[in-house]
């Protein structure tokens, strides 16, 4: 066998050992939560007012186990931070769910929340560690391909 070919199988085998075989409602939870904006409220508190709510994700991908590579764009509080955050998902049956504990978000803070996703649409709750949190909801849109 050439080395060449040697090489390529390799290099093959070792892109498969990396990336998790999906299963039908992760294949389905990838593409639509791929190239997709988060647009939506949040409340602080039991306050009645909505605070706007803006989230871009690039693209996900499943690392192994319950735990997704989300790239992300977050603008929260006057800032636009791109980052890459591995994130807990867990399954009430074919429903994903953010589960996040205390979990430390690079330029943001940290945070507890649940966010569900369905049908083109988000809900949930958080709480930041300094003790305020509240509600959230959304939808969920396709952003326009990149001309080439």
């Amino acid at each position: 066998m050439p080395i060449r070919l040697a090489f390529s199988l390799l290099f093959t085998a070792l892109l498969a050992a990396q990336e998790p075989a999906l299963n039908p409602a992760e294949k389905i939870f990838q593409a639509s939560m791929s190239n997709v904006t988060l647009t939506g409220f949040y409340t602080n508190g039991n306050a009645s007012d909505l605070k706007q709510d803006r989230y871009v994700v690039e693209k996900i991908s499943k690392a192994s186990g319950n735990l997704w590579k989300f790239d992300v764009r977050i603008q929260y509080n006057g800032k636009d931070i791109a980052i890459a955050i591995p994130v807990p998902i867990l399954w009430a049956g074919d429903t994903p769910v953010v589960s996040l504990t205390n979990f430390a978000v690079p330029g943001s803070g940290t945070f507890t929340a649940r966010v569900l996703f369905h049908d083109g649409a988000y809900v949930g709750t958080w709480a930041a560690a300094d003790g305020h949190g509240g509600k959230m909801f959304g939808s969920i849109s396709k952003n326009a391909s990149p001309k080439p």
